[in-house]
């Protein structure tokens, strides 16, 4: 690919467009990108390039001559090619990235005319320009600036100049969509962390809260872009099948914290645990269906200091036990088996308010037993659900849990004992 960029500024262009990227590849031989002085090729000792309008009016008008010299200098230099000359112009076409894959697809040899002052002679762009593109609807000083953005990003796709093809093709505006959100080191900076299931190397479930987050962020931020979107296959459709329904539920909108429960709280805490009940009823799952957990275990819990409600505001919307007392059941682990040499705490009784489903907060409860196991001083957290329990399954995969094996707990006579075993070691 070759870029020749038509200008009165050589040197203030050159200086951005051979740094970084693609100064390297400029180096390499991948582009060539030339900026060429449109005043070199005037016909008068004066070097002018502009006059005054015909008709009257403010500034001057760039003349057809120096630039269709110039152009026939860089075509006759660059040889046969297939090329574009663009006119960048506030009344062309708004460039976007399908204008830079066409570009960048299409022609081996792009040359992008920058005007000045009131714009250029008509009868140059009648004669000589193929397209007039633009950035947006405002107007520049000058098409520097836009000859700049449309170089980079057409370079950026021509094979070599990036290290891969999927450097571009997960980012904004390449399949209409807005790139997910990017994290680096540290984890935690300023009480602020990196989602959970960036951290534990599943790269299906990544790849998965990527194609949802560019969802989610599209909607908000560019509705437009949003609505022409067209799902790719049955997975998007899923996907946004998800994000409709979430879109009904409930949004976290005030600060989310948690403190040690009270006696005062126990009334919101049985609530959750009746809805729990019947959602765990309804999907078939023998789990809470007899007269555990009641309002004495929570009590108990209580007593101990182990009870802790999670707040949205001053609203109790979940609650869990942690506790720092060894589970005997765990001891007796199948199937696999726990870390050695790891003090821990037990996650027991967890749930979320029925309205707070699907909103993230049971995603933000974790993040609060984590906390607290910290508080504790340990870095190990160890809990247990039942085997049909599926979405609390997938809660804790999510939130950076391993299974590690079955278990067998006391339950009511007549109830399914077995359960599934998961642990979580926390970063120092």
């Amino acid at each position: 690919m070759r870029i020749d960029i038509l200008t009165l500024f050589p040197d203030t262009v050159n200086a951005v467009l051979h740094e970084s990227i693609l100064g390297r590849a400029a180096k390499k031989g991948i582009v060539e990108i030339n900026c060429v002085q449109i005043r070199d090729y005037t016909e008068n000792k004066q070097n002018q390039v502009d006059d005054y309008p015909y008709g009257g009016g403010f500034g001057c008008v760039m003349m057809a001559q120096p630039l269709k010299s110039c152009l026939e200098h860089v075509i006759c230099e660059a040889g046969e090619r297939r090329r574009r000359v663009i006119y960048m112009s506030p009344q062309g076409q708004p460039f976007t990235q399908e204008t830079a894959k066409r570009l960048s697809r299409d022609y081996e040899h792009l040359v992008l005319v920058c005007g000045h002052y009131e714009g250029v002679d008509e009868r140059f762009i009648e004669a000589c320009v193929d397209e007039e593109i633009s950035l947006g609807d405002f107007v520049l000083t000058g098409g520097e600036i836009a000859a700049m953005a449309v170089t980079d990003a057409v370079c950026r796709l021509v094979p070599g100049v990036l290290a891969d093809a999927q450097c571009y093709t997960g980012e904004s505006h390449w399949d209409g969509l807005l790139e997910y959100p990017q994290y680096t080191r540290p984890e935690s900076w300023e009480g602020r962390s990196v989602p959970e299931v960036l951290l534990n190397g599943d790269h299906a479930r990544v790849e998965r809260w990527r194609r949802k987050q560019q969802f989610l962020r599209t909607r908000r931020k560019r509705p437009d872009l949003f609505d022409r979107f067209q799902p790719r296959d049955d997975e998007d459709r899923r996907l946004l099948a998800e994000i409709k329904k979430e879109a009904g539920r409930r949004q976290i909108s005030a600060p989310v914290t948690y403190r040690a429960a009270t006696e005062d709280d126990l009334p919101a805490i049985l609530a959750i645990v009746s809805d729990a009940r019947e959602a765990l009823r309804r999907r078939k799952v023998d789990q809470w269906q007899g007269d555990y957990p009641a309002a004495r275990h929570f009590l108990a819990d209580l007593a101990r200091g182990e009870c802790f409600v999670v707040l949205h505001g001053e609203e109790v919307a979940a609650f869990f036990t942690l506790s720092t007392h060894a589970e005997q059941s765990y001891a007796a682990i199948t199937d696999g088996k726990w870390t050695e040499g790891m003090a821990y705490c037990v996650l027991h009784r967890a749930a979320v308010s029925q309205e707070w489903r699907g909103s993230g907060m049971a995603e933000k409860m974790l993040r609060c037993v984590e906390e607290q196991a910290r508080a504790f001083g340990l870095r190990c957290v160890r809990t247990d659900t039942h085997r049909k329990n599926k979405a609390m399954q997938r809660l804790l995969r999510e939130g950076g849990y391993r299974y590690r094996g079955n278990v067998q707990v006391t339950v009511e006579p007549g109830r399914d004992p077995a359960r599934q075993a998961y642990e979580k070691i926390l970063k120092k």
